[in-house]
């Protein structure tokens, strides 16, 4: 997916309809999608192969290019000619979106590509640490490819850590962790209101009930996360003191979580470094990244803070 931004200034309405006209002063294009989860993966120092699919087109070059650029492998990525590459095009006056024009292909692959490239995951599967699933609903993460390829990667031995979307979690069925976020975890346990603990908890042993995975992690934007699972359920509240801008942040969480586990970090641990991470990303405007370097010293004015208030 490819995020591509139009800046301008806009001081008139249109005399052909009662519209601005801006006036284009810039515009660039990065990542979107799961591809910031990649880039926050590589911000952290990991090795990554990507898959999905892109079209036969300028966006799906830029894709590829600009992962070349970060060193990540691109061998598992499908060009589908009947497919478009997803590039969302945003338009932003003095910094306020104005509008925002989606292109976008999101039916599934057919039996013949998906067979194709199975092939290939099944090699980079076996060679990775951990496989991370960014489910953005697109139409790539079909109910019979995720199956598969948590098959494959149980097949292996290794851990399958998802960022789901829809209200069909059965396809991540025994996956290692799911991580909704509050409204994604409503719309999958079908249920209206899940504001309280108490409502989580409830929601939460639907989706674990029906997918039998290891562990789920909510997260719940200037609230933290709560972490459901054989150990019973963990609240980690937020450690920012300062929220601009929370995009991004679930990408951050992911890919931190991901990082960690591949390290050999439990569940819980690598939640509260994930928990650093986000703070300092929601502490910048748009989607950003974050090191190893940048969250040891988050964690360290942490402690700082806590032993001056002890």
């Amino acid at each position: 997916m490819i995020d591509h931004y139009l800046h301008g200034k806009a001081n008139r309405l249109s005399p052909e309809a009662p519209v601005p006209v801006v006036n284009l002063k810039s515009e660039y294009f990065t990542l979107g999608g799961a591809g910031n989860v990649v880039q926050n993966l590589v911000s952290l120092g990991a090795v990554v192969a990507v898959s999905g699919a892109i079209g036969d087109d300028i966006a799906g070059a830029q894709v590829i290019s600009i992962l070349n650029n970060e060193g990540v492998s691109t061998d598992g990525i499908l060009t589908d000619k009947d497919r478009t590459t997803t590039v969302k095009t945003r338009i932003l006056v003095d910094g306020h979106q104005l509008a925002r024009l989606d292109k976008e292909c999101t039916h599934n692959l057919d039996i013949v590509a998906e067979n194709n490239l199975m092939e290939q995951l099944s090699r980079l599967i076996e060679s990775a640490d951990v496989v991370v699933l960014s489910d953005y609903n697109k139409g790539f993460l079909s109910s019979t490819l995720t199956r598969r390829i948590i098959t494959v990667a149980k097949s292996f031995d290794k851990k399958v850590i998802i960022d789901p979307k829809g209200n069909n979690y059965t396809k991540y069925s025994n996956a290692f962790i799911i991580k909704p976020n509050r409204s994604e975890l409503a719309v999958a346990a079908k249920l209206e209101n899940i504001e309280t603990t108490e409502a989580l908890q409830v929601a939460a042993n639907i989706i674990l009930e029906q997918t039998e995975v290891e562990n789920l992690i909510v997260t719940l934007s200037e609230e933290g996360m709560m972490i459901f699972g054989k150990q019973g359920a963990t609240a980690l509240p937020v450690k920012a003191t300062e929220v601009y801008d929370v995009t991004g942040a679930g990408d951050t969480v992911l890919a931190t979580v991901s990082y960690f586990v591949a390290l050999g970090l439990n569940v819980v641990d690598a939640c509260e470094i994930a928990n650093h991470a986000a703070a300092i990303v929601i502490r910048q405007i748009g989607s950003a990244t974050t090191t190893i370097d940048e969250i040891i010293i988050e964690i360290e004015n942490e402690m700082h803070k806590l032993q001056a208030v002890n």
